[in-house]
């Protein structure tokens, strides 16, 4: 039997993510489903609940994933449709039997094999970031490392010089705030120019390798097309446009947080720094406590329920992982941060079902590397006193606009 859900009133603000988990907390425990009024979405805070909307694909469509969450204006309509703009999605939006196809092929170029490969690289990277900021002695751990770090590993395995990463970083940041942020119709503008010209980079690139084969995954999907593999130019670009957002992304905001995180849970950063065997639990209890994604969309295509409570047909629904990830049913003590939790991976960090994060297993590389150089490294490493973290204003990423830090070197003579 479901019940009807009354709207939720006062200290909600579905774009406010700098300081969520007690509002998270309080809804999770006494309206764990409820219709925001302002947005008119869906909340849904449990980790079950979050768990059997993402695996029910038929039901709750993931058709609205990348819609923005303040339409386009007609202005902006109109330059996209001028600049060529026609990508849909490259997977997080699609079904099967779309979905299917597509990703089978995007999963046997983008898997162990080639981010094994490419592992003395993400260390090679790593090391050349960790050797500017040491020089200094303190950095923004967020602009000085991280922004950059994921970035260049995903475009050694995209193929694309590292001279474009200041474009490419400006297109996903602008496409993270066109699709998830909060704007007027005059800040929608700009961006819709901007979205314009990195679809028009991702078309080229598989023009590119068509004339010109490299070694990489646009090279692997064309290569597969010409071998008849049954995709389409537009679909290898709409893959491009998804990958060189979200495999770099979320990356940076993942080993920002996790700076943060560990720099206020001192015995566990000290922990890691006598014993490395720690990181992969360690990244798995990061993922929970403190993931880059906190939230996800769904549409339900028929009436349905959730936990309980009556969902009508064509209803937008906001899946919040980040609360669910501190579900005291799944996790015990959950609102503590604890490294030698045995089941943190169960957290939702990546998704679950069909549409489980492609890259997952590059995220945890890159971030367990970047682990245990900081530890070893810079172990006396602390956050510096006085700065006010600011999180950017939108659904789904938590971005600190800064993460300062001082590395515990001795000054030099």
């Amino acid at each position: 039997m479901s019940v009807q859900a009354q709207p939720q009133a006062g200290g909600f603000n579905i774009f406010d993510l700098s300081a969520p988990h007690a509002k998270w907390k309080e809804l999770r425990e006494d309206q764990p489903v409820f219709q925001d009024p302002e947005s008119g979405y869906w909340i849904v805070t449990r980790h079950a609940d979050i768990k059997s909307v993402f695996d029910d694909w038929r039901t709750f469509s993931s058709e609205n994933a990348q819609a923005p969450m303040r339409p386009m204006c007609e202005a902006g309509k109109q330059i996209m449709k001028e600049g060529g703009f026609t990508v849909y999605s490259g997977l997080s939006a699609r079904i099967p039997p779309d979905h299917t196809r597509i990703r089978k092929l995007a999963q046997s170029a983008f898997g162990p094999r080639r981010f094994k490969a490419i592992q003395p690289r993400i260390e090679a990277i790593i090391d050349r970031h960790l050797n500017k900021i040491a020089d200094v002695g303190e950095c923004d751990f967020f602009r000085d490392v991280a922004y950059d770090v994921p970035a260049l590993v995903l475009f050694a395995l995209m193929g694309i010089p590292d001279e474009d990463v200041p474009k490419v970083k400006d297109w996903a940041a602008s496409r993270a705030m066109l699709t998830w942020g909060d704007l007027s119709d005059e800040e929608q503008l700009p961006l819709a120019h901007k979205m314009v010209d990195y679809w028009a980079y991702c078309r080229g690139l598989v023009a590119a390798r068509k004339e010109a084969p490299g070694d990489d995954f646009p090279t692997d999907m064309v290569q597969a097309q010409a071998n008849g593999a049954d995709i389409t130019d537009e679909e290898i670009a709409g893959l491009m446009y998804s990958v060189l957002f979200a495999g770099h992304e979320t990356t940076t905001t993942l080993m920002a947080n996790a700076v943060i995180t560990l720099m206020t849970n001192r015995d566990a950063w000290d922990a890691i720094c006598a014993d490395p065997s720690l990181i992969p639990a360690a990244t798995e209890e990061t993922l929970r406590f403190e993931p880059s994604i906190v939230s996800w969309r769904r549409r339900a295509k028929k009436h349905t329920e959730i936990g309980g409570v009556a969902i009508p047909e064509g209803a937008d629904i906001l899946l919040v992982m980040g609360a669910g990830n501190r579900d005291a049913d799944v996790f015990e003590n959950a609102e503590a941060f604890d490294i030698q939790r045995k089941n943190a991976r169960n957290h939702l960090s990546f998704g679950y079902g069909i549409h489980f994060c492609i890259g997952f297993q590059l995220a945890k590389m890159e971030f367990g590397i970047m682990l245990r150089e900081l530890t070893a490294r810079f172990p006396k490493m602390t956050m510096k006193s006085g700065q006010n973290i600011e999180y950017l204003h939108n659904i789904s990423f938590r971005v600190p606009s800064q993460v300062m830090v001082d590395l515990g070197l001795e000054a030099k003579q």
